[in-house]
């Protein structure tokens, strides 16, 4: 039924808007009894002791609860962090994030992703290897397995070794496949000389390594990794992050690589 609206609350004392919501009926006015600790009837109560009562105005009128929602959502991502509002609304995930717009991010400005990568370096993983056979894995485990899968090809990923700091920047040159399947000029990775012990777990499919063939852009051994503590560098245990929020990281990573990422990204 085409019955919701959607509707604002505004503070006489200076006409800010300060809270959306959507609803039918009489919804727009349970806020005034809202004994609630929040923002929203903090603002409530000090228009009040003004002696004064928000002003309360529908924005938009006989919508279905799909549309209103949308309508709600839109309204809250663009005004922000001035509103009241404790949750941000549904479709979040279609809108970009709030204060991102000096940002190309990906599945917005371009499809292509930019990730940090934790090597991760064990007994089955080693840096050499990836760096002579132009591949990077993660394995041992469900959630490692998908973090690999989630990588597409033409995404960029910066690779990190704990302790020591960014290694590397590559291109993802294929979907990650099982490391039995991966194969480095037509002949199997597991018949190279390695110095990880790849072979580990192969034939079961949630425990194998999978791999992505990779072109490295830069890459520098161990004792050169690029590192400077204390300046909000991101590095994580895990195996795939979007650095699409981490402007800090991404600048010292083109200075000290020597890349521009909004090229690569193009």
């Amino acid at each position: 039924m085409n019955d919701y609206y959607v509707y604002v609350y505004i503070d006489p004392r200076n006409y800010e808007e300060f809270y959306f919501g959507k609803g039918r009926g009489a919804r727009k006015l349970w806020h005034l009894n809202d004994s609630s600790d929040s923002e929203k009837t903090r603002r409530i109560n000090e228009i009040r002791d003004a002696g004064l009562e928000p002003i309360i105005r529908v924005v938009a009128r006989d919508l279905t609860e799909h549309d209103a929602l949308l309508v709600e959502k839109t309204l809250l991502w663009k005004l922000g962090k001035s509103l009241t509002n404790i949750a941000s609304g549904h479709y979040k995930k279609n809108f970009r994030p709030h204060n991102t717009m000096h940002l190309a991010l990906s599945g917005f400005d371009f499809q292509r992703g930019l990730y940090f990568y934790s090597v991760g370096e064990n007994e089955r993983r080693n840096w050499d290897d990836y760096r002579r056979y132009n591949f990077i894995s993660a394995g041992a485990g469900p959630r490692y397995r998908d973090a690999m899968l989630g990588f597409n090809k033409g995404d960029f990923v910066v690779a990190h070794m704990g302790g020591l700091g960014f290694v590397g920047i590559a291109k993802i040159l294929a979907e990650a496949l099982p490391v039995k399947q991966f194969k480095v000029r037509g002949e199997p990775l597991l018949k190279k000389r390695l110095e990880g012990d790849m072979k580990r777990n192969y034939l079961e499919p949630d425990y194998s390594e999978y791999v992505c063939a990779v072109k490295w852009i830069k890459k520098v051994d161990r004792e050169n990794a690029h590192w400077e503590p204390n300046i909000g560098l991101f590095a994580r245990p895990i195996v795939r992050a979007s650095l699409d929020n981490q402007p800090s990281t991404i600048e010292f990573l083109e200075t000290a690589f020597e890349v521009s990422f909004s090229q690569l990204l193009k």
